[in-house]
């Protein structure tokens, strides 16, 4: 038999997370409905925490992460290189703010970051040719900005991710690690946040960090005691 413990801890997966329907219908979301990208979700509770409301976003692959950045920053350029994909988040996704682009695994892709002859405050590299997307996402970051690596934990098996972590590196920006559970994924990965020496976003919240989602210090003293007695 599970202890009474151990199925609140399920619980909360279940309810707070939604990692259940998350990975039962195959889609990003959080427990509201509300789209989140594929990361970790520490990851995605640590971006979470900042004011994008002035900030430009690009994007090396597109999904529910591209509904994400839309729904926070000033602008989102989102580049897609799966046509059925692309055909898919053109026709379902409705924004003002969000550029949804096609392009090939080619040049074309990586060089995609150049094409509106501007810096961006956060890049995030998750799609094809990422040692490449690397490489032009540092040319084109703003002052004080933020690069996403997902799934760089890849790099013990893959020297593509090896060459992008090494070119981000080489750039001297502050790599910190979020490792853990993801949406759809019943294992865990890593998604890496590489920062500028002088980033500088600022919090929506008084505090930082907040309290995220199952946190102890979030719940009034007799719920705590209620959830964790002995």
């Amino acid at each position: 038999m599970y202890s009474e413990k151990f199925l609140k801890f399920i619980e909360m997966w279940q309810k707070d997370f939604a990692i259940e329907r998350t990975i039962d219908e195959k889609i990003c979301i959080d427990r509201d409905g509300n789209p989140i990208p594929w990361y970790t979700y520490p990851a995605i509770e640590y971006l979470s925490q900042f004011d994008y409301s002035q900030k430009e976003i690009f994007e090396f692959g597109c999904g529910n992460s591209s509904l994400f950045w839309a729904n926070r920053a000033q602008f989102v350029t989102s580049i897609e290189d799966n046509t059925v994909w692309y055909e898919k988040w053109k026709k379902e996704f409705h924004k003002d703010n969000l550029d949804i682009r096609w392009r090939d695994e080619g040049e074309d892709y990586y060089n995609a970051v150049f094409e509106d002859k501007k810096k961006y405050d956060v890049i995030i590299i998750d799609g094809k040719r990422r040692a490449d997307c690397a490489q032009t996402a540092i040319k084109a970051l703003n002052s004080g900005g933020l690069i996403i690596l997902d799934d760089s934990d890849r790099i013990n098996t893959s020297l593509e991710y090896r060459n992008a972590v090494s070119a981000l590196k080489s750039a001297d920006l502050l790599q910190v690690d979020f490792y853990g559970f993801c949406p759809m994924n019943n294992y865990t990965k890593t998604t890496s946040l590489f920062f500028s020496r002088n980033f500088n976003f600022v919090s929506k919240y008084e505090v930082q960090p907040i309290n995220g989602l199952g946190n102890l210090w979030s719940m009034e003293r007799k719920k705590r005691k209620a959830l964790f007695k002995d």
